[in-house]
């Protein structure tokens, strides 16, 4: 496939960013590169990266006993979408962003969950989208919006109260790298929850068509995730068809003029939430309630281990 290079007026956009400062100005940074430059990509891997989460037991263990996303998955999917949303547009220390991990706090704080595990999902959301849009972006990310995600989850994991998050990118990778070979293993859980999670993907996909788009999700995975997860690797036709698919989008995508709306100012409409978005306020897309679990997940009581 011929390889082409995205016009000048496609990369004006970048030129801002790189007279930016990626420490001072990582939000502003994080906001136009997931608003306007890679809106839908790092969507897709955001998703991919939550999947992928999920092939460690300690992880859909609790996803499968409080089963939210086998009650609700669009829902569970689309409250997670606003919240990380409202993170990515007005900023963490924003009036909206402090309401947003104040909701996601909460949550956290029902249940039993290993510093690990939360470590590595919050790297995860840093480094899956780098990955994706290294083979699939329309260019590659700059050193700067790297800096800058990096900067912006770091930010995000000190204040919903996550320990030794490393000091750079490198360390992120080789965190991600250890926790894979210790965490990552085959159980009922991890399929369960993948199977009710991937669902959200393709629900709103005509029937016949849905198991195709399935098999497409999961050639998307790295053989590592797509055994712990239980799923077989799927044909190689259907793999380069996925690759082609994505290669061809990255070609258009170059001849294109700049995006002018941001992804934040127009998100998709949900479907778990019926009518406007600004109909509701940002606790509506919380968890009310916890959910009774079993004990090896259930927070431990004050003064107890």
């Amino acid at each position: 496939m011929v390889d082409i290079s995205p016009s000048r007026r496609r990369l004006a956009r970048l030129a801002r960013i790189e007279r930016l400062d990626p420490v001072h100005d990582h939000g502003e940074i994080y906001r136009i590169s997931t608003g306007l430059e890679f809106p839908w990509e790092y969507l897709r891997a955001l998703e991919l990266a939550n999947l992928r989460t999920f092939a460690a037991p300690s992880v859909s263990g609790l996803l499968a006993a409080t089963g939210q996303y086998a009650r609700a998955p669009r829902r569970r999917y689309e409250s997670t979408l606003v919240l990380m949303g409202a993170l990515g547009n007005y900023g963490y220390d924003s009036p909206l962003g402090r309401d947003a991990l104040r909701l996601i706090n909460r949550m956290h704080r029902w249940y039993r969950i290993s510093q690990p595990d939360l470590l590595y999902t919050l790297v995860s959301f840093v480094l899956r989208p780098f990955a994706f849009l290294d083979a699939y972006g329309w260019r590659p990310l700059s050193a700067s919006e790297r800096q800058a995600a990096f900067l912006h989850y770091r930010h995000i994991g000190r204040r919903i109260g996550i320990r030794d998050i490393p000091d750079d990118i490198a360390g992120m990778e080789a965190f991600a790298e250890d926790y894979e070979r210790r965490c990552f293993r085959r159980h009922p859980a991890n399929h369960a929850v993948a199977e009710q999670a991937m669902s959200v993907f393709y629900d709103r996909l005509p029937r016949p068509a849905r198991p195709a788009a399935r098999q497409l999700v999961i050639s998307l995975l790295d053989d590592r995730a797509r055994d712990a997860l239980g799923y077989d690797a799927p044909a190689r036709s259907v793999r380069r068809a996925a690759h082609d698919a994505l290669l061809l989008r990255r070609q258009v995508q170059r001849r294109l003029p700049p995006r002018r709306r941001s992804y934040y100012d127009h998100p998709p409409r949900l479907h778990a939430y019926p009518g406007d978005l600004h109909d509701y306020v940002l606790a509506d897309f919380a968890v009310p309630h916890p959910t009774p679990v079993p004990p090896p997940w259930q927070k431990a009581a004050p003064g107890r281990p």
